[in-house]
């Protein structure tokens, strides 16, 4: 049997050395059409790589999937982080987990994770081609692997093969507000924000960064994610509104200030989880005692501070964190097998599919899943 892959990525590697070692009499061709493999790898993380994320529980792992958590569920039942570990550290590379989940190499280098990909590949027998550009037309083998990433040429075979491809468009971006009234703070970060696109249900709470030209951090990355197709048909242009205090009800919030702090200064209130640069930007130069403020002028505080508007109008992505959101539909994958629902012995894996995750190791563990679940298939 000659099975070919097409892609040098993480899928690609994983499916390719999944392959040779289920059928260690097979021959496994892999093409990268570049001069190099495992790019994204190499840059991922600031260059560590953010391998996988410490989440064990296939049900909550698949909540980090704005599309492709209900197809995931199965694939992450037989193949998932704990087994994206093991097998690493088989093959003698040790992970690390950070505060926040994400896991990368104790050597907090992307070589280290190239380099096993590269020596397990030579080590079972998989065959490298560089700067090999792949056609139908050329392909001699028995099964075909798809592992092409976001490159539309992956897409277009996909496509002559009769398969609906979902328009790609950004995912994972920071937001641009025009005119930015809060970019005397730039720098500053929250822990805990509620972000919402105005007119939908999408929302999302966590960390966030204020930046120059508007915000950052998880909370607007993931809600990006979320929104993706919803911001692209928007052109970018929509209404955020900001929580910046969602562990207060806007009556807890008004008893707190009139209550407990109702002889105080606004400015010298520092029970609030706010920076006090950002509080006082916020009060907007409201400097007087609260019990000396007038009932709507305290009422438009707290509003403001409960729903925060902003008008955002495009946006910015992160190179190195760059993911887009559609590729093959995934009601023609068989997510058993990985297999074409409409060509036997055409596979696909990774991003090449209509799925993408939040930030944080989740991209590449669907290349890995997908990817082992497609070569040992």
């Amino acid at each position: 049997m000659k099975i070919i892959v097409v892609g040098g990525g993480a899928a690609g590697f994983f499916a390719a050395i999944a392959a040779k070692t289920t059928y260690p009499q097979a021959s496994v061709i892999l093409h990268e059409r570049s001069n190099q493999v495992l790019s994204k790898v190499r840059i991922s993380g600031g260059g560590r790589c953010n391998v996988t994320h410490a989440c064990f529980d296939p049900k909550e792992l698949v909540k980090n999937y704005p599309r492709g958590s209900k197809e995931l569920l199965g694939p992450f039942h037989r193949f998932q982080p704990l087994d994206t570990i093991q097998w690493f550290l088989e093959k003698g590379v040790a992970l690390k987990t950070e505060a926040d989940g994400r896991m990368f190499p104790v050597t907090d280098s992307s070589e280290t994770i190239i380099q096993c990909l590269l020596k397990e590949a030579q080590r079972v027998g998989v065959e490298i081609r560089l700067q090999s550009k792949f056609t139908l037309e050329t392909f001699d083998g028995d099964r075909l692997i798809l592992a092409t990433g976001s490159a539309p040429s992956g897409w277009d075979i996909a496509k002559k093969l009769g398969h609906t491809i979902e328009p790609p468009v950004p995912s994972l971006f920071t937001f641009n507000i025009p005119h930015f009234p809060l970019e005397s703070v730039a720098g500053i970060s929250l822990n805990r924000v509620r972000l919402e696109l105005e007119g939908t249900k999408l929302f999302q709470e966590g960390p966030l960064l204020i930046t120059h030209w508007g915000l950052s951090g998880p909370a607007a990355l993931k809600l990006s994610a979320f929104g993706a197709r919803y911001l692209a048909e928007n052109n970018y242009e929509v209404t955020l509104s900001i929580d910046w205090l969602p562990q207060f009800s806007a009556e807890e919030l008004t008893s707190l200030l009139t209550q407990e702090h109702s002889h105080k200064k606004l400015s010298s209130i520092r029970s609030l989880p706010l920076p006090k640069r950002l509080w006082n930007l916020l009060c907007e130069g409201e400097d007087q005692q609260i019990n000396r403020m007038s009932k709507s002028t305290l009422r438009q505080l707290c509003e403001k501070l409960k729903r925060d508007r902003y008008q955002v109008k495009g946006k910015t992505t992160n190179k190195e964190e760059f993911v887009t959101c559609g590729g093959v539909t995934l009601s023609e994958v068989h997510f058993k097998t990985m297999e074409s629902k409409l060509h036997p012995g055409l596979y696909f894996c990774g991003e090449i599919l209509a799925i993408d995750g939040i930030t944080g190791g989740f991209n590449f563990q669907n290349a890995w899943t997908t990817g082992w679940i497609a070569g040992t298939a």
